[in-house]
């Protein structure tokens, strides 16, 4: 394992630690040099295996950074990963955006909270990671797009079985019981902005965005506002009407 805390000018007051449970290649020296560089309340901890990670650092765990290839044992284990660092954020590092993570695979693992494409340009890729760290969450829209059309194939064989939480995402019909600003709400949800931006958007609180975030939620049948995309992008590539509905309600929103 890597440390830093304490290892040149500038670390030795380090408040947090970002650790990353990835491959040397997954994770090279220059990006930890760049995060350290751009943050310097940070230090990454590189643990090389999971019983490397199930451990407690001198400064406390802000965020945790997994590869493709740790996934599964971070999910068999996450307790015991959690019982060291509770509450830290898990953020699942794509390696290329053109050889999409599946999005189901994410859903599945629960603890995941953000999908971090490796191949951004080094100051997006920062700027995501600030994001993260200030708590936000960030899903490439790749991942929807490639689902989107995974489940309209499905849709599409009537003859093939649906597996459970796949029907649950193909209620389209619930998207019509949507009011124009759940809707409006969705479609910006949909476009990966988070509630303050949306909020400031349409002159709403964060509170009343998060109210319409629920209801939305609850009527689609889903669980979080992932999947509550995943349906919109479905339904949008199905149908030419959710487009025509959409830019009504931003007409009478700005009426």
């Amino acid at each position: 394992m890597r440390s830093t805390v304490g290892s040149g000018a500038g670390e030795s007051w380090a408040r947090r630690i970002l650790l990353t449970i990835c491959s040397a290649d997954s994770f090279p020296e220059c990006l930890v040099y760049a995060i350290e560089r751009e943050f310097p309340s940070i230090a990454v901890e590189q643990a090389t295996s999971l019983e490397a990670a199930c451990a407690m650092f001198e400064h406390p765990v802000c965020l945790i950074i997994i590869d493709a290839e740790s996934l599964p044992a971070v999910t068999a284990r996450a307790a015991d990963l959690m019982r060291y660092h509770p509450a830290t954020p898990i953020v699942l590092a794509q390696q290329d955006s053109h050889v999409t993570v599946s999005i189901q695979d994410v859903l599945n693992a629960k603890l995941v909270r953000s999908v971090l494409p490796m191949d951004l340009k080094l100051d997006v890729w920062l700027s995501v990671i600030r994001l993260m760290l200030r708590g936000g969450e960030y899903f490439p829209m790749t991942m929807f797009r490639s689902y989107a059309s995974s489940l309209q194939q499905r849709a599409g064989d009537c003859s093939a079985s649906i597996e459970q939480p796949v029907a649950e995402l193909l209620d389209f019909e619930e998207i019509r019981g949507l009011t124009d600003r759940e809707f409006q709400i969705l479609q910006m949800v949909a476009r990966g902005l988070q509630n303050k931006i949306i909020a400031a958007a349409l002159h709403l609180s964060e509170h009343t965005v998060k109210i319409h975030l629920h209801n939305i939620i609850t009527k689609l049948g889903v669980h979080n506002r992932t999947e509550a995309a995943a349906v919109f992008h479905a339904r949008k590539d199905s149908s030419h009407g959710s487009l025509e509905r959409s830019n009504a309600a931003l007409a009478r929103s700005a009426a």
